[in-house]
């Protein structure tokens, strides 16, 4: 098992869970994290910090294509493992609906 980010993250970017991941395998884009699948150790103290629900174990459902999701771009995006400032209007954007459009493909500044 391994805990991935879903589009909940988008526009929000709480990085609560970064602060106690014991491996560092958050990854950093402009507007949202992922978790690099093969590193994280499915320890799940992540999950619970995030505010957004963004964090998922990849058991549930029709995750296979999160778990591509946040390969793909951990291998592109700096880790992060300091916490930083939500995104600006995050708690406006928090739980709204198709926020895939919104998505950004550029790095984040990591750290």
């Amino acid at each position: 098992m391994t805990y991935i980010v879903n589009d909940s993250c988008i526009a929000c970017k709480y990085t609560d869970c970064v602060e106690v991941c014991p491996v560092d395998c958050f990854y950093e884009g402009e507007n949202m994290l992922v978790i690099h699948p093969d590193e994280c150790i499915d320890c799940g103290v992540c999950e619970p910090e995030c505010p957004a629900d963004a964090i998922r174990p990849d058991t549930e459902p029709d995750m296979e294509k999160w778990v591509e999701f946040n390969r793909k771009y951990s291998l592109e995006w700096p880790v992060i493992i300091t916490k930083k400032d939500p995104l600006p209007g995050a708690e406006e954007m928090d739980g709204k609906p198709g926020k895939m459009e919104l998505f950004s493909e550029k790095p984040g500044e990591g750290g």
